[in-house]
């Protein structure tokens, strides 16, 4: 049987929201509804913490969750719980990589992350959405929201800024509803022994021109499955999100 663990990597610096792990939302810090919700699909035992920042540590114990001290030092997400990985002594065969600045994370979606790794030939599983098809293209173009495609198999082929796939011979305000665009969902899951690996591996050129650590993946000759999610996630990454996040627990009575 497939053992998983949970890691929700929260780092106290942010350029547009200091503390953000900290920050109060309807009577909790944000990472304790992260915490939560994640215990609902793996269990409480089975969900860390990794931090480098003592009062993250500090206020995650005290509302008995659990946490570990990494590095100040990590480039990426994927570093910070590699190392977590390997001070915690696991002996999970997958590592999901839960973000820690959505309070509001499906539980489902963790599991549809899990499921991936059903098939052996997955070494690391994401999530995409499908593009509204109403929307413009303006929002489409948006290098922010990143886009994939995928092949018949399920696993992703590119992950770009860009609008991929270009659609020749169509006018870009139909494009949208011409086609049905893939937009990556920031959570992923690894195979423990690869988690080990591609921390390991160089920066690859089109990572480098793109500024996507997956491409780095992919470069390398991993295979990353793509599971496809309609539910839309609330990440706060300005102080606007967190009122709207305020907002959305008050109305909810969260």
């Amino acid at each position: 049987m497939t053992e998983f663990i949970g890691i929700i990597p929260a780092r106290y610096a942010s350029g547009r929201l200091p503390g953000k792990p900290l920050l109060d939302i309807g009577g909790k810090p944000m990472i304790q509804r992260v915490f939560e919700q994640a215990a609902k699909a793996l269990g409480n035992q089975n969900v860390w913490v990794a931090t480098d920042d003592q009062r993250i540590f500090d206020a995650v114990i005290a509302f008995g969750g659990q946490a570990v001290m990494t590095s100040e030092n990590h480039r990426s997400g994927t570093d910070r719980i590699a190392e977590a990985v390997s001070k915690i002594g696991t002996n999970a065969d997958v590592v999901i990589n839960i973000q820690g600045d959505e309070p509001f994370i499906d539980p489902e979606q963790i599991k549809m992350l899990a499921d991936c790794f059903k098939s052996p030939d997955t070494d690391i599983a994401t999530l995409a959405r499908p593009f509204d098809q109403t929307d413009s293209f303006d929002n489409l173009e948006d290098p922010n929201k990143v886009k994939v495609v995928v092949g018949v198999d399920g696993h992703a082929l590119y992950f770009s800024r860009s609008v991929i796939p270009y659609l020749r011979g169509v006018e870009k305000d139909k494009w949208a509803s011409s086609h049905q665009y893939l937009i990556h969902v920031g959570m992923y899951a690894y195979r423990t022994n690869v988690l080990k690996q591609i921390t390991q591996l160089t920066p690859a050129p089109l990572e480098i021109a793109e500024s996507l650590e997956q491409l780095r993946w992919l470069s390398n000759g991993y295979t990353v499955k793509v599971s496809l999610t309609e539910k839309p996630t609330i990440g706060i990454d300005t102080a606007d999100d967190l009122e709207a996040a305020r907002r959305y627990c008050t109305k909810n009575n969260l």
